[in-house]
């Protein structure tokens, strides 16, 4: 399923790793691109320089019904959706215990559940909907969904464990969803990433980019958020790759703090 010629879908698509998926995708000749997102003035302005391909949906991924409008609005531009890349996600660092001994915030605990896999599979199972209508190609394919998680769902840092919950539960879900869809001709897999140079990095001191650098085995560096679209893009291509995590982390593995 590549990108040349189909519709590709992206969640978190504004900015960061979704941003890189949508200019990647239209670079590569996608007949549509959706660029979904929380900030509908990031997601138009985005998909106003990508020209007449692109379409902007804003959409909060926690709100069902907003969900199935932003699928069934891709459907009715485009006439099918052949590639999801799912990349919205919201960070969160809290100790379970600090030191004066009060306990987390479960508010914001659920809430990174709520948005980063609950939202996730929302999107994936709505998506997959859409996709099960479509016409297979010769391998009686329909669609490929991508999944973002972290290596924070491996090696969760100090206070990472809602985020790192959140994370693990997208790789454990990857391979039954894979066995789930696969009636349905949908191959389903997940990109764990580590450390990579998005908006998240954009406040931080050059000090600290320096310190994070010197951790990756090599390259000693971020990544780059189209090293990531380049990925997302050769997973889609690959007709016999399913129900895979692949880490894009320059073999890091994370120390319990930075």
């Amino acid at each position: 399923m590549r990108f040349e010629n189909s519709v590709v879908l992206v969640t978190g698509g504004a900015s960061g790793l979704g941003e890189a998926v949508a200019r990647r995708a239209v670079a590569s000749g996608a007949r549509g691109v959706v660029v979904l997102d929380l900030s509908s003035e990031k997601s138009a302005a985005l998909a106003l320089e990508l020209g007449p391909t692109a379409i902007a949906t804003p959409c909060d991924i926690t709100v069902p019904g907003q969900v199935t409008e932003a699928v069934d609005a891709a459907v009715a531009q485009f006439g099918r959706i052949d590639t999801l890349v799912s990349c919205a996600g919201i960070p969160w660092a809290q100790r379970t215990v600090d030191r004066e001994g009060n306990s987390a915030d479960l508010g914001a605990y659920r809430k990174v559940i709520e948005v980063n896999l609950i939202g996730t599979f929302d999107v994936v199972a709505k998506t997959a909907g859409a996709m099960s209508r479509n016409e297979p190609n010769e391998d009686g394919e329909r669609g490929v969904i991508i999944m973002t998680a972290s290596v924070a769902a491996f090696d969760g840092q100090i206070g990472q464990v809602a985020y790192s919950a959140s994370k693990g539960g997208i790789v454990g879900m990857t391979l039954p969803l894979a066995r789930d869809l696969a009636p349905s001709g949908i191959r389903v897999l997940t990109i764990a990433p580590g450390l990579i140079d998005t908006p998240i990095y954009g406040f931080a001191p050059p000090e600290l980019k320096e310190n994070l650098s010197r951790t990756v085995v090599f390259p000693h560096r971020l990544g780059y958020p189209d090293e990531f679209a380049q990925l997302a893009e050769s997973l889609a291509a690959n007709a016999y790759m399913n129900g895979e995590t692949v880490r894009l982390d320059g073999a890091i593995r994370m120390p319990p703090k930075s």
